[in-house]
């Protein structure tokens, strides 16, 4: 049977953040929080880069992974975790749950970047491949929980998921201080609800934004609309945001507290790509460029002021790396 008892009913707290923070002390990477002086001058503000992308496994989906997997049960221990992913929580769940001795089945794409399929095999996972453009992952994860008697942990809409993500934040603001405004990158919405919950606790006056592909602004569409809007999976470079709709768990607390929603093209996420790898001398993949891509855009409203962005992750090909940047 599918042991979906697991999850919690409420949503989460920044208490819940607090715990989470404990719980994975000491196995997770406090990444450091990155400054740049030609970043500042160039956009006439004070800029903070949180650097998930050097986190364990390359993004900040471990946090919320293992503190969801540190939390199971002996039986589920024993029996394991299965997990849908497009690579970075695929390989979030796949080292914690090796981390833990949890066996691990996970859900990925045919076209998932080559090395996270790798990463997440050479993480001792079994990985069962889909078809992203005409299979649900979802209810392949679900078939696959009810016939293994595994736990699912699904990649966003899970409070404890929600709660390891908020870490991020937690950090980004302890180290930091107070910002005025914080731009996460926003598939379905775990990083974003998280760093909310901290927000709100921390630096109560910061504007959050969340940042979506254009070409899949069901967030955007769903902030908007009040309810949950379902899309086609979004044609983007930025392969850690192609999700359909926001979870269950995540939209209310998106929908309460997040400032706005905003759109980049997959141009500014090359163009904010390359600059990272000038610039900072950091391989920020796609998906992780999100945040800054919509705070250059928006750079005369936040002149003067303290920004902070969350790169996400650094899960890139080295051969798509090498042709965004010769693009």
């Amino acid at each position: 049977m599918d042991r979906t008892d697991h999850v919690a009913a409420d949503s989460p707290t920044y208490e819940d953040v607090v715990r989470a923070h404990q719980r994975i002390g000491g196995v997770a990477h406090r990444t450091p929080v990155l400054t740049s002086r030609l970043t500042d001058e160039e956009l006439g503000a004070r800029f903070f880069f949180k650097a998930e992308n050097l986190q364990r496994m390359g993004a900040f989906k471990f946090r919320g992974a293992y503190n969801a997997l540190a939390q199971f049960d002996e039986r589920q221990r024993r029996d394991g975790v299965v997990a849908y992913s497009s690579g970075n929580h695929a390989q979030a769940v796949a080292l914690s749950a090796r981390l833990l001795g949890i066996p691990a089945t996970i859900v990925m794409p045919h076209d998932a970047p080559a090395a996270k399929v790798a990463a997440t095999r050479g993480y001792g996972a079994e990985i069962v491949v889909y078809d992203r453009y005409t299979e649900d992952r979802e209810a392949i994860g679900r078939a696959l929980a009810d016939e293994r008697g595994l736990t699912l942990i699904p990649p966003y809409d899970h409070p404890h998921v929600m709660a390891g993500q908020g870490t991020a934040a937690k950090e980004l603001f302890e180290d930091a201080g107070e910002l005025d405004a914080l731009f996460v990158p926003l598939g379905g919405g775990g990083l974003l609800s998280g760093t909310l919950l901290s927000a709100e606790a921390l630096s109560p006056g910061c504007a959050v934004y969340g940042v979506e592909p254009e070409a899949g602004n069901d967030g955007q569409q769903s902030l908007r609309k009040g309810e949950i809007v379902h899309i086609d999976t979004p044609r983007t470079i930025a392969d850690g945001a192609q999700t359909q709709h926001l979870g269950q768990h995540t939209f209310p607390v998106i929908r309460e507290r997040v400032r706005d929603v905003l759109t980049a093209t997959d141009e500014q996420l090359i163009e904010c790509l390359r600059l990272f790898a000038s610039r900072m001398k950091t391989v920020v993949e796609p998906t992780g460029c999100l945040g800054f891509a919509a705070a250059r855009e928006r750079a005369a409203e936040l002149r003067g002021l303290r920004v902070g962005v969350i790169l996400s992750g650094g899960n890139v090909d080295p051969s798509r790396l090498g042709a965004f940047l010769a693009s």
